[in-house]
């Protein structure tokens, strides 16, 4: 068992954030990763429950023990009992420790009511042999500055027995430009400390965005009167104002995740707040101080803004009291914010070196792909294919927004089928800045040039030009042209579009990959503890024995593209030979076929969900299987039992579930939910990429 101590430099670093982030880098290495706070530090205003372990909690879905309340800490210190509070707190580390490969503990803040939390830290990291990360923010101070207070920290943890420092890990980094300086200083300190080891763990970008609380969040710390709720659980305050000017000297200022403060008499920026938020700026909200009460015939004017969601809230400060009550807000995540948690845990873990950190904790059991692992080597690899898809809704406004971020962060190069003036309008709408790159193809300026090409393609269906030219109205069916010619390497749609709609023109056009007859489908099912594949839950509704083989063998190839080892267990209502009836036996012959097309693929079959899933009944149902309670890729024999089990799953385990993906076409071709939010395309659309990379006989 290996322990972390996270150690905390100074008031304000960003603990939380830097634990939320630890604990997924640690979970990508490939680690069973436990969490423990042994101390609870509520902030003032804060009832419970103590807020790092409930966001790991709520973001990691993992349970850790309830912390010790700090006022029983501070009675048994009191009393003199130190070694009973360590004995305590020994007990919570063993709770967090069980089945796990690594434990982070987080350490107490020192502040003015806690000044012996040095002590206490150090007595800690001590009593459970662990090795000291200490996290500071380079938020506020230079890099030298922060190394000075760096320097007492490291000597206060040093001495022969005395806990190791293993690292730092730099949080709120401004001038990343004197990082690799600092790094090198931090180095040569520790040789002259006699440790070998120390060096800089992760160097964290500041970035305002992920301090930007939600506008319900501003009404609750501030104690605010809400006049109008509109969407303030949603929207997020990237940047407040204190609108004094007239007028035409503030119109500029009124941008995306603005909170416009102004007096409640200034009808005229109440006003022209309204209008922006009606021209489709998502302002964040409006705050209107000093205790003055707006007119209720300039708030007439505005139900339109307020029925489209524009939050409005009062408060009785001036505009000064107001302004410095903002300024000294609690900038901690809320406990219920998943949405900024999970955000703050992928920025943080991605700059965190989990491999170095993997390395130090030796040896691992065997890995399970967990969500957060799957994600991220899903953008890894995408990334690394680089390949050119095609968007048909290119101008649906989520499908605007996960362009632009897969062209901003290199997951694809995508093509917008949409005319320019209707994506830029949507962008300016929804204030995204569209990045260099991102192609936007004018449907109407190239239909004439697929139409010969298709006529080509379906001459054996009697199409001619005008049908053809017809047909390619569809924004669907030109993107299907341009990946049958090899202008595009795959295409997602379905936001606004049928699934068949999607799939019919794929299968008019791309056809079937070599070797395959038919099409089928896969879900990726992000489970607590690992991703596993469910197929075929989408497409084909009740295949036979070589089909459902086919399907088997599709579904084992996309897992090991994903990073998945493929164990593919053929469900079935019995296990071996325990059962007997026509869907056992078509399931029996597909394990007989699939085995014989690929010998070496670990494949088993007939078997009950149970016994594939669950590794104490698989050693009871089928003690011989080299699959049973291990598998990672589970094959239904028919669309009605797959789909059920995928929605069952997926709703009562409340777990993610990507997919669709399309498998068995000779080109990538997927559909989306129409309820998917831009995370669920931005996803797909890495999918579709890496099944590109990873075609048969596919050379870049």
């Amino acid at each position: 068992m290996h322990t972390f101590f996270v150690v905390p430099t100074g008031f304000g670093v960003g603990l939380t954030s830097i634990s939320l982030g630890l604990v997924r880098a640690l979970e990508l290495a490939g680690l069973k990763v436990g969490f423990c706070k042994p101390i609870a530090q509520l902030h003032p205003g804060d009832t419970g429950p103590e807020r790092s372990s409930e966001l790991i909690a709520r973001t990691h879905g993992l349970k850790s023990p309830t912390p010790l309340d700090q006022a029983y800490v501070e009675r048994r210190l009191g009393d003199g009992q130190l070694d009973e509070l360590l004995e305590d707190i020994i007990s919570l580390y063993q709770q967090a420790a069980e089945g796990h490969d690594v434990v982070i503990v987080e350490g107490m803040v020192q502040n003015r009511h806690a000044s012996y939390a040095g002590q206490i830290n150090l007595h800690l990291a001590k009593s459970l042999d662990a090795e000291v990360i200490l996290v500071s923010s380079a938020e506020s101070e230079s890099l030298s500055e922060l190394f000075d207070r760096l320097e007492i920290q490291m000597q206060m943890f040093g001495g022969p027995k005395a806990p190791k420092v293993l690292g730092v890990i730099l949080n709120k980094v401004r001038n990343p430009d004197a990082v690799v300086d600092f790094s090198k200083r931090l180095e040569e300190l520790g040789h002259m400390q006699g440790n070998n080891d120390v060096r800089l763990l992760g160097s964290i970008p500041w970035q305002s965005q992920l301090n930007a609380p939600r506008t319900r969040d501003v009404a609750d710390l501030l104690g605010a009167h809400v006049l109008n709720a509109g969407d303030y659980e949603k929207r997020r305050v990237q940047q407040i104002i204190l609108c004094a000017r007239a007028v035409p000297n503030s119109v500029h200022l009124l941008k995306p995740g603005v909170l416009v403060v102004t007096p409640g008499d200034r009808d005229d920026i109440i006003l022209a707040a309204s209008l922006a938020s009606m021209n489709g700026i998502p302002l964040a909200g409006l705050l209107l101080c000093s205790d003055f009460a707006p007119d209720p015939r300039i708030m007439e004017l505005c139900q339109g803004a307020l029925k489209a969601g524009l939050p409005v809230l009062t408060v009785a400060t001036s505009s000064y009291d107001t302004a410095t009550n903002l300024n000294r807000m609690n900038k901690e995540i809320p406990i219920d914010d998943r949405e900024r948690a999970e955000l703050v845990t992928e920025f943080v873990a991605s700059h965190i070196d989990h491999e170095w950190l993997r390395q130090r904790c030796g040896s691992v059991r065997e890995r399970h792909l967990s969500p957060a692992a799957f994600r991220y080597q899903l953008v890894k690899q995408a990334q690394a294919a680089n390949k050119r898809i095609v968007l048909p809704e290119g101008s649906e406004p989520r499908t605007v927004q996960a362009a632009a971020i897969c062209q901003a962060r290199g997951i694809a190069r995508c093509v917008l089928l949409a005319k320019p003036a209707e994506v830029q309008a949507v962008a300016q709408a929804l204030g995204i800045e569209l990045p260099a790159g991102l192609e936007i193809i004018d449907p109407d300026l190239v239909r004439e040039d697929y139409v010969a090409p298709m006529v080509e393609l379906r001459k054996g269906k009697n199409l001619n030009a005008p049908m053809a030219e017809q047909q390619l109205e569809d924004p669907v069916v030109l993107g299907t042209m341009m990946l049958a010619l090899d202008q595009v390497d795959g295409l997602v749609s379905g936001a606004i579009h049928t699934t068949a709609n999607t799939i019919r023109p794929a299968l008019q056009l791309i056809k079937t990959a070599p070797g395959y007859r038919l099409v089928s489908s896969v879900f990726f099912m992000l489970l607590p503890d690992q991703v596993v594949v469910y197929g075929d839950c989408a497409v084909n509704p009740d295949p036979n024995a070589a089909e459902l083989a086919e399907i088997a063998l599709q579904s084992a190839a996309s897992a090991s593209a994903f990073g998945i080892e493929p164990r593919v267990a053929m469900i079935s209502y019995s296990t071996g030979d325990s059962g007997s009836g026509d869907e056992v036996e078509k399931v029996r012959e597909a394990t007989r076929l699939a085995r014989a097309q690929q010998p070496e693929l670990l494949l088993d079959g007939p078997l009950q969900y149970d016994a594939a899933a669950i590794d104490s009944v698989g050693k009871q149902k089928a003690p011989n299987s080299l699959v049973a309670g291990r598998a990672t890729v589970f094959i239904f024999p028919d669309l009605n039992t797959g789909n059920t089990t995928y929605k069952a799953v997926q709703r009562s385990a409340d777990c993610v579930s990507v997919g669709p993906m399309l498998q068995g076409l000779r080109k990538p071709v997927n559909d989306l939910s129409r309820g998917a939010l831009v995370d669920d395309i931005v996803y797909t659309i890495a999918l579709t990429a890496i099944q590109a990379a990873n075609l048969p006989g596919k050379t870049d």
